[in-house]
């Protein structure tokens, strides 16, 4: 469970982070944000591994999972204006 919470706190920070660093108006709540930035981490511990950078099981860094969280939050932006 602390497990959990902890994953959700990362999230929160890690989404948080990137809509800051990222410019426009990004309308989305607190649930979205947190989902961005855990996926941003899984995304950004996926292309780690895969490169090399690191090992399988070890989590990805805070700014890793930021730059992940902010690919995610392009990606989203743009899919959001063609609709």
């Amino acid at each position: 469970m602390l497990s959990f919470i902890g994953t959700v706190i990362v999230g929160l920070i890690v989404g948080l982070i990137a809509r800051a660093v990222k410019p426009g108006d990004d309308r989305m709540g607190l649930i979205m944000t947190i989902i961005l930035g855990i996926a941003g981490s899984l995304i950004a511990g996926y292309v780690g591994r895969a490169l090399g950078w690191y090992q399988p099981g070890q989590a990805a860094g805070w700014i890793a999972s930021v730059i992940g969280a902010i690919v995610l939050l392009l990606i989203y932006g743009m899919v959001r204006r063609r609709t």
